[in-house]
């Protein structure tokens, strides 16, 4: 009965996004690192191309929490990387939500720069 109520736990707290962000895959992938071990996460690369995973200790009814954010460079036109946010926790998953809404600004801040040198 247990691992149904882990089931349960992870299926409440769950946070599946997806963003797009002109930023390369490389740089998207370093900027969330640092931002999930800012929030006391562990995060690092993981053996798969374009692919970091987070880690946590217990949240809520969950032992441990897991997460993964993988970059893909170059999706629909160049120069746009496809971001996906995977995780679930008590606290990651608005961690999770607050990384996105920092990519978001950090894309907006890159495309006014942008269009700045362009004039």
């Amino acid at each position: 009965m247990v691992l149904n109520a882990y089931n349960d736990e992870m299926k409440r707290t769950a946070y599946q996004k997806k963003a797009v962000s002109p930023l390369p895959a490389s740089e998207v992938l370093e900027i969330a690192i640092a931002f999930f071990k800012e929030k006391g996460y562990r995060s690092a690369k993981t053996g798969r191309p374009n692919q970091i995973f987070v880690m946590g200790g217990p949240e809520g009814g969950i032992p441990r929490v897991t997460g993964e954010v993988s970059a893909r460079a170059d999706v629909g036109k160049p120069g746009t990387t496809l971001v996906t946010l995977d995780g679930f926790g008590e606290n990651l998953g608005p961690a999770m939500e607050a990384f996105n809404i920092h990519l978001r600004a950090l894309s907006k801040a890159r495309r006014a720069e942008r269009a700045a040198m362009k004039e």
